[in-house]
């Protein structure tokens, strides 16, 4: 089980000493919000990656129907050469109501899962190298005769986390084409917050029997624990990694200021004995 941090939300030199501080706390990962407009946490990570040596760097979610791929997968690449080799990809449909409509993205629900796919299909392309060409609903891409960017540095790629509405099965097959899970739990009513381990249990055995890849996987569960309680917080995280959870998101978007979030960072993560 690896440990990640995600900062709410603040001015990049805000974030960027909390992202020096999740590295000196022991957590495995540091995550910023990517809004609509606001503050750019593709520029501010690489300032992050310059701060750091071990933590896993990315957002919590890049929405990918409102970017350009290109741009996307340039930023990406450059970030992991940057980190030597740090950055996750962790991707979505995103929230309309975060701002979508004001700034004129679609939020038509079918098209931006069209966007996602295309838009996953270019990236991925784009960091193989040239030549590349891409014909699509909504996107076309033909080679350029230009020399390519320098592809990421880790391989066979640069590691994908997708959002997963379990179980709804065309969102479970998007995820089986990459490299992790982040679940969303429904049913007819609606979402739920919290992620069971035998929810988790049942997304793996799922995993486990339909993806064609033998790379890595991960399974990725959000939430927030009690740092002033570190037993209570170990058996929380434990049962869910026993169930085969691979990443703990501690996520405080509720806090009523950042004060109190970085307290949280600083008493460490939930880590088990087994975690080392």
């Amino acid at each position: 089980m690896r440990y990640g941090f995600v900062f709410p939300g603040g001015d990049a030199a805000t974030a960027l000493r909390f992202g020096v501080e999740t590295e000196a706390a022991g957590w495995d990962g540091f995550f910023m919000w990517e809004p609509v407009w606001g503050v750019d946490p593709w520029v501010t990570l690489g300032a992050v990656a310059a701060r750091t040596q071990r933590i896993r760097l990315g957002t919590m979610l890049t929405p990918v129907s409102r970017r350009r791929p290109w741009k996307l997968a340039s930023e990406t690449a450059t970030l992991d050469a940057l980190s030597g080799g740090r950055v996750i990809l962790a991707v979505g449909l995103g929230a309309p109501e975060t701002g979508f409509a004001n700034f004129g993205e679609v939020t038509d629900r079918k098209t931006r899962a069209e966007l996602l796919d295309e838009g996953l299909d270019i990236i991925t392309g784009l960091w193989q190298g040239q030549p590349f060409n891409y014909a699509g609903k909504h996107y076309r891409v033909s080679e350029t005769n230009f020399a390519p960017p320098p592809p990421p540095l880790q391989r066979p790629r640069i590691p994908i986390w997708v959002v997963g509405a379990w179980t709804r099965e065309k969102s479970m097959q998007r995820v089986l084409r990459y490299d992790g899970l982040l679940p969303n739990i429904m049913d007819p009513e609606g979402p739920h917050d919290r992620v069971t381990p035998q929810q988790v249990a049942a997304m793996k055995a799922y995993v486990d029997e339909r993806r064609a890849s033998d790379t890595p996987f991960d399974i990725v569960v959000e939430g927030r624990t009690p740092g002033d309680d570190p037993e209570a917080a170990q058996a929380q995280v434990g049962a869910l990694a026993a169930a085969g959870a691979t990443w703990w998101i501690e996520a405080i978007w509720d806090a009523p200021d950042l004060d109190a979030v970085l307290a949280r960072l600083r008493q460490g993560p939930p880590r088990a004995g087994s975690d080392g």
